[in-house]
């Protein structure tokens, strides 16, 4: 049985309204009886973020620079968009096509994840897709410079373990992926063997 009891929101006002930073301070009150008048909150946009991988079996990765730490990363392709003019596919599809030139048609949704819920109010929606290709170019935005880089499937882990693939949503999105794939060629392998057994539908 839970017994566990939601925060109380006794008011709340919005202290920052900036078009790419929202920030509202709550005051609440915790089941304790404790009040807790300085409590932010920073709402986000969702994010859509996609698991490129190509027909030669390499992931396709893009890396660039992040003020805020003042580092390069390796990530996957993602952005955020507004669910009243897409849908979190078609903006994990758009994402990859603009920051890589790689377009996807085989789609399918891995995941949706919080990103961090103790603050922030956006979740991360986890897209998959095999055999993409390159048709295009970059199309990017001008804050953006973004190298694309390929790397084979199997080496994915070790750059992880290495810490060379080190942003959260990128790292779940890869063990996620990975699962998937290992359990689709298991149960295909499995059908192979035996007819009797059906291979799953994606």
């Amino acid at each position: 049985m839970n017994n566990l009891k939601k925060w109380k929101t006794i008011k709340s006002k919005m202290v920052l309204d900036h078009h790419w930073c929202k920030v509202r301070q709550d005051e609440i009150e915790l089941p304790n009886g404790k009040i807790i008048d300085d409590y932010f909150v920073c709402i986000k946009p969702d994010i859509a973020l996609i698991l490129p991988i190509t027909s030669s079996r390499e992931i396709v990765f893009v890396r660039q620079y992040r003020h805020a730490v003042g580092e390069f990363f390796l990530e996957l392709p993602a952005g955020s968009f507004n669910p009243t003019k897409e849908s979190a596919q078609t903006a994990a599809i758009r994402e990859l096509a603009e920051e890589t030139g790689y377009i996807a048609q085989d789609v399918i949704k891995i995941g949706t994840l919080y990103d961090k819920p103790s603050k922030d109010t956006n979740q991360i929606h986890l897209f998959l897709a095999e055999n993409v290709s390159k048709a295009g170019e970059q199309n990017l935005d001008i804050t953006e410079e973004i190298e694309v880089v390929l790397i084979p499937i199997e080496s994915v882990l070790d750059k992880i373990a290495q810490g060379e693939i080190s942003v959260a949503g990128t790292v779940a999105a890869l063990f996620l992926g990975l699962n998937f794939l290992m359990k689709k060629e298991y149960d295909f392998s499995q059908s192979v063997k035996n007819p009797y057994i059906k291979k799953v539908k994606n």
